[in-house]
């Protein structure tokens, strides 16, 4: 098992297959973005091989992430590839929904058992604002070709910002109850230098939507837990939960069971810092022998921080966008 100084268990990781993504989202990059060049990002191989060798190591959840991760090309062969390793209790997907149309039979025939889906409006020109260059319908009929195809739980992804959608909480709540989806609402992550909007104005508390949806719905919290950073409520007689990640207003770090492997092979700590290992050079020194890759996973875990120390100050955020960060 994977347990970094503070005694937590690490079992869950984010990979992210791709920085690249075919959204703009005002809140993740800016609108002219530079790429990792293409010789920098693991290849798809690199990729099954430092998986196989985290559920080694204890690992029992996989999230494939991007960027945009149907983007890559062939990704649906690695998720049938992550799909098949022997300890692996999941392996999910968070996705824009664009490209699922195409995939989604594919995606659940090769064995993803959950997907999580980013819809932030439902009106389309707001949608397209946010996007910049999104279609909301793609998006929905995405969501649709994934409930056909049968996955075990279908998640939106939601962030909300003041005076953007925050009047559509409520819609996005029923769209979800309607199909028994789950539905995650997220205080912006600074990641990343934006001049599209300022953080700290546009900010919206995840205490504040609750209470905004308690005065319409009555909402119970579970005590359940997904081993993301969810805090879950639900509609007594309805299955969908709504969920609320607050990293701002309610930390979440002592309970921190997950770390992101970039597309090029960094393995990040936390999100919230720079601690990282470089993985991609130790699979490339080491293409037949697992014990160098296996001891600089572990190794890492001493360097995880206790916690992430978020700012919605333009002069203290982060520079590494969310694109580049994994998910």
């Amino acid at each position: 098992m994977l347990q970094d100084r503070f005694g937590r268990t690490i079992d869950y990781v984010r990979l992210s297959v791709t920085d690249r993504c075919d959204f703009r989202c005002v809140y993740c990059m800016a609108e002219d973005m530079t790429f990792v060049p293409r010789a920098q990002v693991l290849t798809l191989e690199e990729m099954e091989r430092l998986a196989r060798v985290l559920v080694e190591l204890g690992v029992r959840r996989i999230r494939l992430t991007g960027g945009e991760p149907l983007v890559r090309r062939d990704v649906a062969q690695l998720v049938r590839d992550i799909g098949a390793i022997s300890g692996l209790d999941e392996l999910n997907m968070t996705t824009n929904g664009a490209g699922l149309v195409r995939y989604a039979d594919e995606l659940k025939a090769g064995g993803l058992d959950r997907i999580n889906v980013s819809l932030d409006s439902l009106n389309p020109d707001r949608f397209r604002q946010l996007t910049r260059t999104g279609d909301l319908a793609k998006v929905l009929a995405g969501i649709e070709a994934a409930r056909e195809a049968g996955f075990r739980r279908i998640k939106l992804n939601s962030v909300i910002l003041r005076g953007r959608n925050h009047d559509e909480v409520p819609a996005l709540v029923d769209f979800a109850l309607e199909r028994g989806l789950d539905i995650s609402f997220i205080e912006e992550m600074p990641l990343g230098q934006i001049t599209e909007h300022d953080r700290g104005l546009e900010f919206v508390s995840s205490a504040e939507l609750r209470d905004d949806l308690s005065t319409r719905l009555n909402l119970v919290p579970l005590a359940e837990k997904t081993g993301g950073p969810s805090r879950y409520w639900q509609v007594p007689g309805s299955d969908s939960r709504i969920g609320f990640i607050s990293p701002h207003s309610q930390n979440f770090c002592e309970l921190c069971n997950r770390v992101r492997v970039t597309a090029e092979g960094r393995m990040l700590l936390c999100l919230g810092h720079e601690h990282s290992v470089d993985l991609r050079a130790v699979l490339r020194a080491h293409p037949d022998d697992d014990a160098p890759l296996r001891d600089a996973i572990i190794g890492a875990m001493a360097i995880k921080p206790e916690r992430h120390d978020f700012s919605l100050d333009p002069g203290e955020q982060l520079v590494r966008f969310m694109n580049m960060t994994g998910g």
